[in-house]
């Protein structure tokens, strides 16, 4: 059976029982009758190059890109989009028809979507944001925003380093905040996002408070685990619209589904369901 009646796509990470990508991905397939298969990929970093090839030329259409391969994909693809090089990370790849390996980034468009798509009157070019972490995907977050038209983002990481590497790599735009001074730069932040894993379980607690930020601000967190987390809750209690995280992750596959297996998949409540449930 040609690849064409049956597309082959699939998640590489190391390890990868963690990922939900093949439930999701799973979810779609099955509720548009579609023919294709989606599979998880345990590859190790030193496997990772000779592995895509190896996929590429056993029929498959491209692949997700999860810890922690996301950086250097980069370097192995023929071919990179302008957001996976302005993000510095990838995580999605396609194989073409010539052999070649193009790496995309859609961590910051699905980041954009589930903000759209759960806060109707969210406005990013409405004030300045505020971004807590420094890490990968803060630097898919920021760069959303900027390429949203936020005026500027403020940026604030547990070590200032980071911040100002991320600062210097987007430019004036972006400005570092004193990790102790969070607080007093909410005022008049309109998106407040969180990329750190503060809050989780086993976690520090949060020190800060909303009582600076603006009400009519959006509040989101990029973690869904748990769905409304501590920083989320705490905004909620101040009276802030808030987005969970698990949007982004559904968003974030909309753009290789439709690519490797030829539908834009709709992002709803039921897939919401199936992989909180997973």
């Amino acid at each position: 059976m040609s690849n064409t009646v049956h597309p082959l796509a699939g998640v590489v990470g190391w390890p990868i029982k963690h990922s939900k990508s093949p439930v999701l991905h799973g979810h779609w397939l099955k509720r548009y009758d579609l023919t294709g298969e989606y599979r998880p990929i345990a590859l190790p970093p030193a496997d990772l190059e000779d592995g895509l090839r190896k996929l590429a030329k056993k029929g498959f259409k491209g692949v997700n890109i999860t810890i922690p391969h996301k950086e250097t994909v980069l370097k192995l693809a023929d071919s990179i989009t302008d957001s996976a090089a302005l993000i510095g990370a990838a995580n999605t790849v396609h194989f073409h028809a010539d052999g070649t390996i193009g790496a995309d980034n859609t961590d910051g468009y699905g980041f954009i979507q589930n903000l759209r798509q759960n806060a109707l009157y969210w406005n990013p070019k409405s004030g300045p944001a505020l971004v807590l972490g420094a890490g990968g995907a803060a630097r898919a977050v920021v760069w959303a925003l900027l390429n949203e038209g936020a005026p500027s983002v403020r940026l604030a990481n547990r070590t200032r380093i980071r911040a100002e590497n991320l600062a210097n790599h987007f430019g004036a735009r972006v400005e570092v905040v004193e990790w102790n001074e969070v607080n007093e730069a909410m005022i008049g932040a309109t998106t407040i996002v969180n990329t750190t894993s503060l809050g989780m379980e086993g976690q520090p607690e949060w020190r800060i408070h909303f009582d600076d930020a603006p009400i009519g601000g959006l509040v989101t967190d990029i973690v869904y685990t748990p769905l409304i987390t501590p920083f989320l809750k705490m905004a909620q209690e101040r009276g802030l619209e808030t987005v969970d995280g698990l949007g982004m992750l559904l968003h974030q596959a909309v753009p290789g589904f439709e690519s490797w297996f030829g539908r834009k998949p709709e992002v709803d409540d039921d897939l919401r369901q199936a992989v909180l449930e997973a």
